[in-house]
């Protein structure tokens, strides 16, 4: 069937009734088919697809629903239709959602544009762009086109199959390698999904010796992923121990596992923290386990420890936190006075407009975020992590490392902006000062001596304080809020020759 702008032409002065009806419908018909695929997308996956399947499955369907749409409406404003109908759709259907990436769009600061490129932007990457060419595609079989049309097309169908390779593409982790330059030998290197709370949720496992201890390292947040560093990192301690990543739900390359948001609480990060610890110490037959926390990781270690303290041969804590509240209180006086040491009217005006928090406006969060780094005591952190760091090559937030498919790159970002703004409100009531007061594991604390005094000040206020069969203290001048990383070399050390032989003789 051949259309034309003229046929209506050779029908008459007035088209007919017939052809005002048909034409009506297939308005309809395309309206229709992009709005019930926008519909179904926002059900299925509120937040956009959070999958290498997700998105797949997006592209398809949405090439698919836009090639009918060009076959029944073959107009080129149907190319604008489709995806505007779709775009609609979706945001009507997930109105329920929440997180930055879903909800209103805020343009006044960077990370609000963050929110806007990798949210509602990648969507539009893996959705609209194929449902464009899919009209397209349906336009050419139905009309004459020029070689032109035929050729730009052709372009946009290879670049979007180099997406969709991109796309499937799966994450792996680097093999341990022996010295003949093979896999070693009894070694474990990992990448693996378990079913957590009743949702899927991402582990690396990396050991030399399947036979070593398990230590489960919680990363920091709400909603950090962190999976590659470690492996830089913590590659000699792996020699010891077998090192567990974990991205915690809503986080990196467990991020599907946010919906319903509705369970992404404390008890439940709690929760999940236990059930990852006995998966395993099922699958590696282990009594209890070694837990590592960092900054709002090491929260959650406290608050694991201190309801199963028969799981856990000790806790270690890097960037130690007590009482985000309190933590947050002290740095809202911080920036305050910094901007008023420097002058800065502007800033100190946007302070006392929010008040002290919490925040009724959770992007002050970010702002104060912003002045952290002006906040820290000068320090030189240790050439060998600098080193390390750079020979890397990981990238922003370690997204180039090769544990993230390229959904799961996005993920990190997207996970930590949704993840921190659905959970963090929900721990302003915890303040270990008055809550833990007792552990019954040994607890291990590394102090960096340039951490931001609004957290340092509470850890050592709290740790002298706790009563624990054994508490340690190990201060770092050269550090400030990750102190396992930084000196990653003397954490190796104390983990080999201090919390191994203690805890050991506790068993």
């Amino acid at each position: 069937m051949i259309h034309s702008e003229s046929q209506d032409a050779l029908l008459g002065e007035r088209p007919s009734t017939h052809l005002v009806r048909q034409r009506w419908l297939n308005w309809l018909g395309a309206v229709a088919l992009s709005a019930v695929l926008g519909v179904i997308t926002a059900l299925i996956m509120p937040r956009g697809p959070a999958t290498a399947a997700e998105a797949l499955a997006v592209m398809g369907s949405s090439l698919l629903v836009g090639l009918l749409a060009g076959w029944i409406l073959p107009r080129r404003r149907a190319m604008l239709l489709a995806p505007i109908v779709y775009i609609l759709a979706v945001e009507l259907a997930r109105l329920g959602a929440v997180g930055p990436t879903v909800d209103a769009i805020r343009l006044d600061n960077t990370f609000g544009i963050l929110a806007l490129i990798l949210g509602r932007g990648f969507h539009g990457l893996v959705g609209l762009l194929p449902m464009i060419l899919g009209v397209a595609i349906g336009i050419l079989l139905t009309t004459a086109a020029s070689r032109w049309r035929w050729l730009g097309t052709a372009v946009l169908t290879l670049l979007l199959l180099a997406l969709a390779i991109f796309i499937a593409r799966p994450a792996s982790t680097p093999p341990i390698l022996g010295a003949d330059g093979r896999p070693l030998p009894g070694s474990i290197a990992e990448l693996t999904s378990v079913n957590i709370g009743g949702q899927e949720q991402a582990l690396m496992i990396r050991g030399y010796d399947v036979n070593k201890p398990i230590l489960l390292y919680l990363s920091g947040g709400p909603g950090q992923s962190s999976l590659p560093w470690p492996r830089v990192l913590f590659d000699d301690l792996s020699r010891h121990f077998i090192i567990i990543g974990w991205d915690q739900r809503g986080s990196g390359k467990s991020y599907a596992a946010l919906d319903p948001a509705e369970t992404l609480t404390l008890n439940q990060t709690i929760a999940d923290t236990i059930a990852v610890t006995n998966y395993l110490r099922e699958r590696f037959d282990e009594e209890k386990i070694y837990l590592l926390g960092e900054s709002w990781g090491t929260t959650l270690a406290v608050l694991a420890a201190q309801q199963r303290p028969d799981l856990y041969h000790a806790i270690i804590g890097s960037g130690q936190m007590v009482s985000q509240r309190e933590t947050d209180r002290r740095l809202y006086h911080d920036v305050l006075a910094y901007a008023e040491r420097t002058g800065d009217e502007e800033l100190r005006a946007q302070m006392l407009a929010f008040g002290e928090p919490p925040y009724r406006d959770l992007y002050a969060y970010v702002v104060v975020m912003d002045y952290y780094e002006r906040l820290y005591k000068p320090y030189t952190p240790p050439q060998a992590y600098l080193e390390k760091g750079e020979a890397a090559g990981l990238g922003p937030w370690n997204v180039l490392g090769s544990e993230y498919n390229l959904v799961e790159k996005v993920n990190v970002f997207r996970g930590f902006l949704d993840t921190a703004f659905i959970l963090y409100p929900q721990l302003q009531e915890i303040d270990f000062r008055q809550d833990v007061l007792r552990l019954e594991v040994p607890v291990y604390v590394l102090d960096g001596a340039a951490e931001l005094s609004a957290r340092r000040d509470l850890a050592l206020e709290w740790f002298d304080m706790l009563d624990a069969p054994i508490k340690c203290i190990y201060t770092f001048e050269n550090a400030a809020h990750a102190p396992a990383f930084e000196h990653f070399e003397a954490f190796t050390q104390i983990m080999t020759e201090t919390v191994l032989p203690e805890t050991y003789l506790l068993r």
